[in-house]
Formats: structure tokens, C-alpha cells, sequence
């Protein structure tokens, strides 16, 4: 691993801090040592006055050491001898290429260094398992086995999307060879160089796919090992197999298609795709470590690469087929439309989550009526319009409003709506008591919240929303309506209103005033979804905020939701057009 200066300057000053320490604990040893032989008749306050300048050492050395370490972690990511911050990242050796063309610019654009470490995947993979405590800040697979294996490992935070490519043959401009399936690569007269399984990702990439086709009572990758084994080589990154194709050291090697489109190359060799590998391409992407100093810088540069008009136009330039990808900017601003009943689970975490990622999110709280009915105001769904690159919605009946706008969405949570009476009150415990002469009542206005549309379902399925309407009607009688599922509970702990239908989530933080009665009824939960606008032109950024959300139910479940995201739910999420 290539030191840095500064870091290594800090490492000379913390060992010569502790020297210094260790070197003064020596000395008093040393002095107490001398005066354990002496016959002076304060030995004994001596020797205690030793003990305790032994000690005052220790403690100062101790709140030097603190001091010094404070120090450390307050300047932040390391620096150049020039002065410019610095990133490390790990980076798959058949990369090169287009990431240090972006390495470059993002330098030139922005005077961040960019130190690249280069390597097999797996064999990065390796040396970030070896040392947890690395200096590394970024880690670029050529295939996402890796970067959700650091994850799993707990190496890694984040993971962002880059580019596809797939394996092909490569053999010379000038080759006789006639090779158009894997029998005609496996014959006895070829010779092949292939990365090794256990270090290149195109290595365990062709493993995987030829041990599914078995023949013979064997199958294609036995087949293909033994022949590399005896008649060809096995090297540690696919830029080695390449070379030897090029050289003529071998007649073929197996990369991948984008390999053959580097400039070293793409003069010399050409690609031949086998039916055999024609399967789903595989994902180069990029993993912030753990291990980072400065997350929100590393993220940053992250997005840079990931950039649809940034990094990914020079991955596509070097054969690579890219992902959608966002539009660069160097803080982004996201808007985002939420349900009043989500804001007590999510608050906290979209504050967490802009800190990180250096972003703004622009949260809009209220009745899903109103968002949706604002929703339908913007020309063209533009979110340079004000339109919402993510909505959380109270229940999905206000998502299916407005579904044509938004991409594949994913069950979050549930939330039981309930009655809410003051503390103590016993003059209703059910729904039919609501419409009792006399009964103060607050629902939720239907066509402007979430909770009032929810609440007439309800009412509709036990036959009392009719009566309920009919009462409100009624001189004397109060039935007032709310625009928002927060503007409810506010009214039973003033002793304006005797009841509310409310959501839970709402009543658990005011339970000194009021009680909560459970309905007994299968139409009182609510399902909060969230989706994407097929708009937004920072759809990875808001499935990383989806990821956020979905590591979060602690926070859902002690705000009074039923979470229902699996652990595994943001694997589910397809790469492009869903979450």
C-alpha cells in the first residue's frame, strides 16, 4: 500500500508522542529503582513521591495523547504536500483507463487527489478484509459481487451503480482461429489466458456462468480449468490476459467487452461474444468504505463518477454500457413530498442522511390530499417546477392518485387508525358512539387528507358514515373536519372535541392527555408507500434515501408503525425504472 506524507508525518508525531511517554515512565522507574536501596530516612515519602510523579506522568501523557488524537480527527481528510484534500480508492485493474481520465478531471475541476490503488477485485476485496483499519476511502469492483460483499462485510456503506459490460473471447486482429461457441475454445490445440477465479472478477464472473451448464457428466468451467491448467495461464487481473493475447503468448483470453475497447487494445484485438456467456451483464460499481475519514467527500466524488453527464460519458466512451445515472451537481437538491403521519419516523434520518451525503432535501409535510392535488398543478411533473423527485404518501390512496407519475413503489409501513378521547373519559368507546347526540367529534377533511379518506372507508364499512354526515348537519352538533392528520389530536388534549379518529402514530406522544381506544375493524391501517418520480433526474440519490428508510425500523416502530421492509428489501430494488 502507497503511504501518504501527511499521513505518514501524523503516524512520526503520534510514535514520537508515545516515546516520549514511554521514556518518561522509564525514568521515574528508574529513580524509584535508586531509592529502594537507599538508607536516607525519608525513604519512604521518597518512594511515594515517586509513585505519584509515575502517575502525574501517566495522566499527562494520557491527556496529551487525547489531545493530539482530537487533533487528528479535527483536520479532517488527509492532504497533499500541495495542500489539496485526498481520496484513496481501490480500483479494478482492467478500469484504468476511464477512471483515471475522471480522476483527472474531477482534480482539475475541483483540486481534490484522487489516489489509486489497482488490483483484481476479489484480491482488493481481500486486502480490505485484511486491514479494517486502512486508510482507503473507496472501493470500484468490476462486478457488484464485490461491492455488496464489502457491504455484507460491513466494509462498506454505500454502493452506487456504474456501467454493464460481459465476458467475450479476445484473440488477435490477425487470428485464424474460428471460435464462435465454447467447444470451439475448449479444443486441444488452443491455448487461453483467464483470470483467476479467486481474484478477477471476470474470472469467478465466467465460473459462475459456465458450472451452470453441465455436460458429459461434467460441466463447461471443469472443462475450461483443465485446459488453462495444462495448456494456458491463469493470471491476477484481466489487463494481464489481455496482454498475453496481444504479445501471442496465447491464442485467446476471456475478458470482458469493454476490455477490448481500451486503447491499448482495441487496435490490435478484437471480441468474440459466446452464446454461452450471453447472459445478465455484469454490474461495475463503486462502494464508499467504512474506513473513510470524510464520507461526505468520498460520496461526493462518488456521484461525480456515477454522473450521467460526468464519469459515465467516459466509461460509455471506453466500451462500457452505463446506467442511467444522475445529473451532476455538486449539491444536489432533492424535494421531497411526505404524509403528515410518516413525519415523526423519517425526520431525524433525512436530516442524518443530507449531513452525509452533503445534499438538501426539500421536505414538504401535509395531507396527502393537498400534496397530490398540488402534484397536479406543475407542468410536465418537472421538478425544476417544484415537483417531488420522492413522495411518501400516508396510504396508498393517494399514491394511486397520482400513479402514472411514479415508478415502481415499495410498502414501507402500516399505522392503525384509532379513537382518541381526552384522558380518563369514558363517554365513548366505539365507533357507534361517535354518533351519539351530544359527542363532540373531529375527523379528518377526506378529499385533503389521507386520514379523512381513510377514516370515511372506515366509517362506509360499519354503516355510519351517513349518520355521521347527518349529525353534522344537525344544529348544536359539532363535527369539525382537519386538513391534516396533525391538526387532530391538538383539539382532544384542548377539550375542544370528546373524540377523533387519529392515526396512533399521533396519539403515543401525548398519552399523559388523552386515551387511545383500539377499532375493532379491518379498514382501520393505513399503508404508507414509497416511490420515485419518473421525473426526477436523481433517481440513485432517492434510492439511497430509500435505503436509509429501510434501515430504519427502529425509528418506524418506536413512532407507533408496523414496519414492513424485510432486511433484505433493498437488494430487491431492479436498477433502473423502479426503486
Amino acid at each position: 500500500m502507497i503511504n501518504h506524507p501527511s499521513r505518514m508525518k501524523s503516524v512520526r508525531a503520534f510514535r514520537a508522542r508515545k516515546e516520549l511517554v514511554l521514556s518518561g515512565n522509564t525514568l521515574h522507574t528508574k529513580r524509584q529503582s535508586s531509592h529502594s536501596h537507599s538508607n536516607h530516612p525519608n525513604e519512604k515519602v521518597n518512594g511515594r513521591a515517586g509513585r505519584v510523579n509515575t502517575l502525574w506522568v501517566l495522566l499527562l501523557g494520557a491527556i496529551g495523547l487525547i489531545a493530539f488524537l482530537v487533533l487528528m480527527l479535527k483536520q479532517g481528510p488527509p492532504k497533499t504536500n500541495s495542500g489539496k484534500q485526498q481520496l484513496v480508492m481501490h480500483c479494478a485493474a482492467g478500469l484504468r483507463v476511464p477512471v483515471e481520465e475522471i480522476v483527472a478531471e474531477y482534480e482539475k475541476e475541483y483540486g481534490v487527489v484522487v489516489e489509486l490503488q489497482f488490483g483484481g477485485s476479489n484480491t482488493l476485496l481481500n486486502q480490505l478484509q485484511v486491514n479494517h483499519f486502512s486508510d482507503a476511502d473507496l472501493y470500484l469492483a468490476a462486478d457488484d459481487f464485490y461491492t455488496d460483499k464489502a457491504v455484507e462485510l460491513e466494509l462498506a456503506a454505500e454502493t452506487l451503480p456504474i456501467a454493464h459490460q460481459r465476458p467475450v473471447v479476445a484473440v488477435r486482429k490477425d487470428s485464424k482461429k474460428v471460435i464462435e461457441t465454447i467447444e470451439d475454445l475448449l479444443q486441444d490445440d488452443m491455448s487461453i489466458a483467464l483470470g483467476s477465479p479467486d481474484q478477477a472478477a471476470i474470472g469467478k464472473a465466467i465460473r459462475k456462468q459456465l458450472e451452470a451448464i453441465e455436460i458429459d457428466g461434467t460441466n463447461r468451467w471443469a472443462q475450461l480449468e483443465k485446459l488453462v491448467t495444462d495448456k494456458g495461464v491463469f493470471k491476477p487481473t484481466v489487463n494481464e490476459i489481455a496482454n498475453d493475447v496481444k504479445l501471442g503468448a496465447v491464442d485467446a483470453a476471456l475478458v470482458w467487452d469493454s476490455t477490448v475497447m481500451m486503447p491499448k487494445y482495441r487496435d490490435e484485438l478484437k471480441a468474440i461474444p459466446l452464446p454461452e456467456l450471453d447472459s445478465d451483464p455484469n454490474l461495475i460499481s463503486i462502494a464508499v468504505l467504512n474506513s473513510t475519514t470524510d464520507p461526505t467527500a468520498a460520496l461526493k466524488f462518488a456521484r461525480y463518477l456515477t454522473a450521467r453527464d460526468k464519469g459515465l460519458t467516459i466509461f460509455e466512451k471506453y466500451g462500457t454500457r452505463p446506467v442511467e445515472g444522475d445529473v451532476w451537481a455538486e449539491s444536489p437538491e432533492i424535494s421531497f413530498f411526505c404524509g403528515a403521519v410518516n413525519r415523526r419516523a423519517v425526520e431525524k434520518l433525512l436530516d442524518e442522511f443530507q449531513a452525509r451525503e452533503g445534499i438538501r432535501i426539500n421536505t414538504k409535510y401535509n395531507g396527502c390530499g393537498i400534496l397530490t392535488s398540488e402534484m397536479k398543478t406543475i407542468e410536465n411533473q418537472s421538478t425544476d417546477q417544484g415537483f417531488p423527485d420522492v413522495y411518501m404518501a400516508c396510504d396508498r390512496y393517494y399514491l394511486d392518485n397520482v400513479r402514472d407519475w411514479f415508478q415502481d413503489d415499495i410498502d414501507v409501513s402500516d399505522v392503525e387508525l384509532v379513537i382518541v378521547v381526552p384522558k380518563g373519559s369514558k363517554s365513548v368507546s366505539s365507533l357507534a358512539d361517535l354518533i351519539k347526540p351530544g359527542i363532540r367529534v373531529a375527523l379528518g377533511q377526506p378529499e385533503q387528507c389521507t386520514i379523512g379518506a381513510l377514516t370515511r372507508r372506515m366509517l362506509e364499512s360499519e354503516g355510519l358514515y351517513q349518520k355521521i354526515k347527518e349529525k353534522q348537519a344537525t344544529e348544536g352538533e359539532v363535527v369539525v373536519e382537519k386538513i391534516s392528520s396533525a391538526l387532530l389530536i391538538p383539539d382532544v388534549v384542548a377539550g375542544h372535541v370528546d373524540a377523533s379518529i387519529a392515526y396512533i402514530t399521533d396519539a403515543l406522544p401525548n398519552t399523559k392527555d388523552v386515551d387511545i381506544i383500539r377499532v375493532e375493524t379491518t379498514q382501520n391501517v393505513a399503508v404508507q408507500p414509497f416511490s420515485i418520480a419518473r421525473s426526477s433526474d436523481h433517481k440513485y440519490l432517492s434510492r439511497r434515501l430509500f435505503k436509509k428508510i429501510a434501515e430504519a425500523e427502529k425509528d418506524f416502530e418506536s413512532a407507533g408503525f408496523n414496519f414492513r421492509l424485510d432486511n433484505g428489501s433493498q437488494k430487491q430494488q431492479p436498477e433502473s425504472d423502479a426503486l
